[in-house]
């Protein structure tokens, strides 16, 4: 063993993607998206991966739930995935039991060159050792090695029963440990609404539910360790700012009946034909221009104000990449932004800092903040991940090999599905 590979903690792979639109089209989005997945892995080469999947099974969870078992399969059975004798995968499925359905699906797998993991058992209060594949499915609300709460119903006025919530998992790679948080914050509901003021009634929704998620992290009896929390928060921009700045120079025209505003229409003053910069409704967010979002994207960072209300408490690594949503549906479509809300960066992967002080440092071993999938279809929500190294000091463990020794794994996978 070289010095360099002496002084390298563990490659750890954090993943965020909200994958309901796969589900909704599978036969042609689920090939591309899992074949940008796992070019990633290649790529990166981690030797853990932790990835946090929002709305499994899709929007039309009752008829679309069938096809997460597709993806399972095609994941797990991946020559890319081989090397990963270790994982633990939980999906919550369970959506007629509508007062704990989350739709939230975590994945977790270890590479063989890893000998010391462990995943905590929130009831008996200490660690279990890691040994083969386990998939925990269907109603997980009894195992043990996951704590979910779903958001209370109050959180999100005239949405009684929204999947909204977090699932906490904590582990122990390499004599280090951390909470890992897979979340699913409260979506803008209106562009009508939200333009009207900052914060707008959906950020201040977002807020009360992180700091709920925050406060039982760190209020509950179980030991506080480092947390990574990664999900769809929804963070959305001001948009009241985001529409003032593009339409500065246009006059704004109200349309609607009966006292409520069904459009707002932003005209060119002063244009021969009165050139229409951009439209809002409901569910419409139309600007005239996309290149202002997907390469022009700098200028909207001062706009993305969500996450600076919990800057004492968490940390991002820079976003150099555009809004992750929401970007096309269409498969022929992969650098293209729907005409339906403001382009922002919903998804994120955020950490404290003693989550942070475990991220190694230096030239050869910066970390990665990016995209998955940046010029092909990978739904409303482009994953994004975070690569780094565990620092050395708290890290043990076998350098990983190029190529999986055996071929293909032999360890047999455990699926337990459970009902109420």
């Amino acid at each position: 063993m070289g010095d360099a590979e002496r002084n390298m903690g563990p490659g750890m792979l954090l993943v965020s993607a909200n994958v309901g639109s796969i589900f909704e089209d599978p036969d042609n989005m689920l090939p591309v998206w899992l074949k940008e997945f796992l070019s990633t892995i290649n790529r990166v080469r981690p030797q853990f991966i932790a990835m946090h999947c929002q709305e499994i099974g899709g929007k039309n969870y009752e008829t679309s739930m069938q096809h997460v078992d597709v993806f399972l399969e095609r994941l797990l059975s991946s020559e890319e995935m081989q090397g990963y004798d270790r994982a633990r995968i939980f999906l919550d499925e369970d959506f007629k039991t509508v007062e704990s359905f989350t739709a939230l699906g975590s994945f977790y797998f270890v590479h063989e060159s890893i000998r010391n993991a462990s995943i905590y058992d929130w009831q008996a209060r200490k660690f279990r050792s890691l040994s083969g594949r386990e998939v925990y499915k269907g109603n997980i609300n009894s195992i043990p090695f996951k704590h979910k709460e779903k958001f209370p119903q109050d959180f999100f006025p005239n949405f009684r029963w929204s999947r909204k919530g977090f699932l906490r998992t904590r582990w122990s790679i390499c004599d280090s440990i951390f909470d890992l948080v897979n979340i699913h914050l409260f979506h803008d509901a209106s562009n009508l609404i939200a333009v009207e003021t900052w914060p707008s009634a959906y950020s201040n929704y977002r807020h009360r539910a992180l700091e709920h998620t925050l406060k039982r992290i760190s209020e509950d009896k179980h030991e506080k360790v480092p947390h990574f929390i990664f999900g769809d928060f929804n963070f959305r921009l001001d948009t009241q700012s985001v529409v003032k700045s593009l339409c500065a120079t246009a006059k704004e025209e109200r349309i609607g009946n009966d006292g409520q505003i069904k459009r707002l229409v932003y005209k060119e003053e002063g244009s021969e034909n009165g050139k229409v910069v951009l439209t809002l409704e409901k569910k419409v967010f139309d600007h005239f221009n996309q290149e202002v979002f997907i390469n022009d994207f700098k200028w909207l960072h001062q706009f993305d104000k969500e996450t600076k209300r919990f800057a004492d408490r968490l940390q991002e690594l820079d976003i150099t990449f555009p809004p992750s949503y929401p970007f096309s549906e269409d498969v022929r479509e992969g650098r293209q932004y729907m005409k339906t809300r403001c382009p922002a960066w919903c998804d994120r992967i955020l950490l404290s800092q003693s989550a942070r002080d475990l991220i190694q440092r230096g030239d050869e071993y910066s970390p990665v903040y990016h995209v998955m999938g940046s010029n092909v279809c990978m739904g409303d929500h482009k994953p994004i991940y975070l690569y780094f190294r565990l620092v050395p000091d708290t890290a043990r463990h076998i350098p990983r090999s190029r190529t999986h020794p055996n071929g293909f794994s032999t360890v047999p996978l455990i699926i337990r599905e459970t009902s109420v």
